[in-house]
């Protein structure tokens, strides 16, 4: 009888064809391997590959961390001669300056990606200052409130944190430092803990609002004609109240005054040095009520400056309504570029000035 012996073929040849692909993988891959070590393929790679990580954190801002969805803290900050100087306000990547009753002003302060143990003194909230903190999508913070903040926090449904109620302990008194009240403070370790108790969601993203640019640069390289010199500013509020730079070209930073006094962080001891300096001007104001409590015209366009390293521009703004975040645009109708580092915003009423030189 013959023998079917056919079916064995197949396999013999099947394994035979899988010794050979494995032996080409081998070979294709020792191949590789060698050639990579003879040329340094892998090194390069490594290098490539952190060159574009430091390329990635190069890109990154010195005010702020572009990597952190942390929600930024805005809080109110006194600023009568009985309040000055005041506690951790060199830390704010952002600051607001706007008139109050009487023709004094007060401040609002913008934190991220910082911590500050000592913030204040912390004094109560303007309807106005809202419309700010919305802008940037901050939680915020302030001691007391007018009966138009008080309402208007309540309609906006803003994520606020009220010295009056001081959630989670968040703020203390120091009679050493100043009287009241003129002695609030809290921290952003303190501001923290508060949000978390009320419950207030602690991650943004969207709470930009300038046009920052990683690279440092001078307006005159970019506008040309239309820049003018800016060492000495002087912002008028009122007749009690004024605000002045003297520009600093070896740090390339605006020392602050307040009526001609250094405007120092007590927390340090220094001046306040600021980057960029925005003026808003021809604000609008008027009282609201027998205690002199001012509303202001902060919605619509209007015109201002943009002043940095030196140098200014004017500008125009558009703010559609209160919740809307400012749009700041150069007089060809671009949206400015601003360098990397703290900005001061100043809001100047009709009845104050501008003075640049």
């Amino acid at each position: 009888m013959r023998k079917n012996i056919g079916s064995k073929k197949p396999k013999k040849v099947k394994k035979k064809v899988i010794i050979i692909i494995v032996l080409v993988i081998f070979l294709i891959g020792g191949g590789l391997g060698y050639y990579g070590y003879k040329n340094n393929w892998f090194a390069k790679k490594i290098v490539k590959v952190e060159k574009k990580k430091k390329k990635a954190e190069k890109h990154n801002l010195k005010i702020f961390d572009l990597n952190s969805n942390q929600r930024p803290y805005a809080v109110m900050i006194d600023n009568v001669k009985d309040a000055r100087p005041q506690y951790g306000i060199s830390k704010a990547y952002m600051l607001y300056e706007i008139i109050v009753e009487g023709g004094l002003t007060r401040m609002m302060a913008l934190f991220k990606d910082v911590e500050v143990d000592q913030i204040g003194p912390v004094r109560s909230s303007r309807h106005y200052f809202l419309d700010y903190a919305m802008e940037n999508d901050a939680i915020y913070t302030h001691f007391g409130w007018s009966p138009f903040a008080e309402a208007d926090i309540a309609n906006y449904h803003i994520n606020n944190l009220n010295g009056l109620e001081n959630p989670a302990k968040m703020f203390w008194r120091d009679s050493k430092l100043h009287k009241a009240p003129h002695n609030a403070y809290t921290s952003t370790k303190n501001i923290q803990a508060a949000a978390n108790k009320k419950g207030y969601r602690q991650t943004s993203d969207d709470y930009m609002i300038l046009n920052y640019d990683y690279k440092e640069f001078n307006l005159s390289n970019i506008y040309n004609e239309n820049v003018t010199a800016a060492n000495e500013i002087k912002l008028v509020y009122s007749k009690s109240v004024n605000s002045s730079y003297t520009y600093d070209s070896e740090n390339k930073l605006y020392k602050k005054f307040e009526n001609g006094v250094e405007h120092k962080d007590a927390a340090t001891d220094t001046q306040l040095a600021i980057k960029n300096i925005i003026i808003i001007e021809n604000i609008k104001n008027y009282s609201l009520d027998s205690y002199g409590r001012q509303n202001i015209e902060n919605v619509g366009s209007g015109t201002g400056y943009y002043i940095t390293n030196g140098e200014s521009i004017k500008i125009t703004w558009e703010k559609q309504d209160r919740q809307s975040k400012t749009v700041y645009k150069d007089e060809n109708g671009k949206i400015i570029k601003v360098n990397d580092g703290n900005t001061f915003v100043h809001l100047i009423p009709t009845t104050g000035s501008v003075s640049i030189a």
